[in-house]
């Protein structure tokens, strides 16, 4: 997966941000005039939104691992769904996102199955501060971004139990060979405040206990 440059973070950060605005306006964002050759590949993201006065509390977040348009235009769509259509959370009001909502984008790799002999060896395979996880059951997935294990102090063994819970599963499921465990890496952007200066967030691993 080809980096983003600092300037294509700002304009995925900026276009996210103004397609929420403008869809609490009335109105539609047409990102196709804003696209260059990185941008219009079609790319896995999720935008998260923070309430940044209280403590950078997560208001939103939605995505799609599996894009069929380009990364701008899955941006604007996943932006304006995490506003608006995030079950866990109520509507974002305008009032409220000018200010105190923070916009995040995070632009995935392709997922990556995880091959092993034994499914104790999972952990082994996936890496605290580097990788998201995907778990696929039975009729059932969830999925887990990067920066989720390093805020949340996780170490491998619980990052799977956690995805698993989020895919509606037992959170040892990974342990009985009865899912499949993927895992990607996510390139990060995020504004320091409501608006503010967009810069990449790098993540520090935690690591697997000794």
């Amino acid at each position: 997966m080809n980096s983003l440059s600092t300037e294509e973070g700002r304009i995925l950060v900026g276009t996210a941000r103004q397609a929420i605005t403008h869809h609490l306006e009335g109105k539609t964002l047409d990102p196709t005039q804003l696209a260059n050759s990185e941008l219009s590949i079609p790319r896995g993201v999720f935008v998260t939104l923070f309430d940044h006065m209280i403590r950078r509390r997560m208001r939103g977040c939605i995505g799609n691992p599996f894009p069929k348009t380009s990364l701008l235009s899955e941006t604007v769509r996943c932006a304006v769904e995490a506003a608006t259509m995030d079950p866990r959370f109520a509507a974002v009001r305008r009032d409220e996102f000018v200010r105190s909502i923070a916009v995040e984008v995070t632009v995935l790799s392709p997922l990556e199955h995880i091959m092993v002999k034994s499914p104790l060896d999972l952990p082994l395979n996936i890496k605290v501060g580097r990788d998201g996880l995907f778990v696929d059951g039975v009729g059932t997935r969830g999925l887990l971004l990067p920066q989720v294990a390093v805020d949340e102090g996780f170490d491998e063994e619980e990052f799977l139990n956690q995805c698993c819970l989020k895919a509606g599963l037992m959170p040892d499921a990974w342990v009985t060979g009865s899912v499949k465990v993927a895992r990607f890496q996510g390139q990060i952007f995020s504004e320091e405040a409501p608006g503010g200066r967009v810069f990449e967030r790098k993540l520090r691993g935690i690591g697997r206990k000794g």
